[in-house]
């Protein structure tokens, strides 16, 4: 004679919701130096392609689109006799990376953004 195994459910089993904090958490532990992805989503409860789908979530909000910065023009009084000596319709940005453009005339917009993203990225000039 052999025996049979029943299983009884009792219960329709929710799916878990993570709070952002939960995530962060979670997502966090995954990054320390030497951590073990799959070590860390199975002490959580997760499966591994869970966690790599929260970082890059939570990756991708934090960088965002780019966006222009408040600038205020205050020239200062060197800077002031310099500028009279520069040509009309001349915009000139320069970045913390060291990068610097200079814009003169009409130019499309997407153009502009372009470079200012390219030169936003940029790695950072040695002096």
């Amino acid at each position: 004679m052999t025996t049979a195994q029943v299983e009884v459910i009792t219960s329709v089993q929710r799916r878990r919701r993570w709070s952002r904090a939960e995530k962060e958490r979670i997502v966090a532990a995954a990054l320390v130096a030497g951590a073990n992805a799959s070590a860390v989503a199975r002490e959580a409860g997760i499966h591994v392609s869970q966690l790599f789908r929260w970082r890059q979530q939570l990756c991708e909000r934090s960088q965002g689109a780019p966006r222009f910065a408040a600038v205020a023009v205050s020239p200062e009084p060197a800077l002031a006799a310099s500028m009279l000596s520069a040509p009309p319709n001349v915009i000139e940005i320069e970045f913390a990376t060291g990068g610097r453009m200079r814009i003169t005339g009409p130019v499309e917009a997407s153009t502009v953004s372009g470079l200012i993203r390219a030169l936003a990225n940029g790695k950072r000039r040695r002096r």
